[in-house]
């Protein structure tokens, strides 16, 4: 499996980031995984919607500034369809053997997507109907690829 991470926001504190490389360098035994880090804008001080938006949409475009014509994008949305590990293993070996195209996961910043990013997007999935920081999104997302690789792989899991 060969994919990327594009996220907004970088790992800062070191538990992530340490927990974000172990599950990159098991993932890397069965594919490439590249990590895409985009700077999180700051929200000004009693922003109002507008001035959210505004940071959402700068996000956005760098988001999209980043994306290749033939990226397979899966965008990471609280309110989308949710997948079993088995599931979601299933639908990344579908996606491998039917297309030729890098394969493109989405993880927003503090504020979530854009709605251009969210248009951009081929398919949504959720990882719980809980919100989660987008660091630990990262890590959560990297242990289901791995999951996902092992599980193609016929190899043991843990439930």
């Amino acid at each position: 499996m060969n994919a990327a991470i594009l996220c907004v926001g970088k790992l800062r504190e070191k538990y992530f980031a340490d927990a974000a490389q172990e599950y990159q360098k098991r993932i890397s035994r069965f594919g490439k995984i590249e990590i895409m880090e985009l700077p999180d804008l700051p929200e000004p001080a009693n922003a109002s919607d507008a001035d959210r938006n505004k940071v959402m949409e700068k996000e956005g475009e760098a988001i999209l500034a980043r994306l290749r014509p033939g990226d397979r994008v899966i965008a990471l949305c609280i309110n989308a369809p949710q997948l079993d590990s088995e599931a979601f293993a299933a639908h990344l070996a579908d996606s491998d053997m039917r297309y030729g195209y890098r394969l493109v996961f989405v993880i927003g910043g503090s504020l979530g997507l854009s709605p251009a990013v969210i248009r951009r997007a081929d398919e949504k999935i959720s990882l719980s109907k809980m919100t989660f920081p987008h660091q630990l999104a990262r890590v959560l997302l990297l242990e289901q690829l791995y999951r996902a690789c092992k599980i193609n792989a016929g190899e043991r899991y843990h439930k």
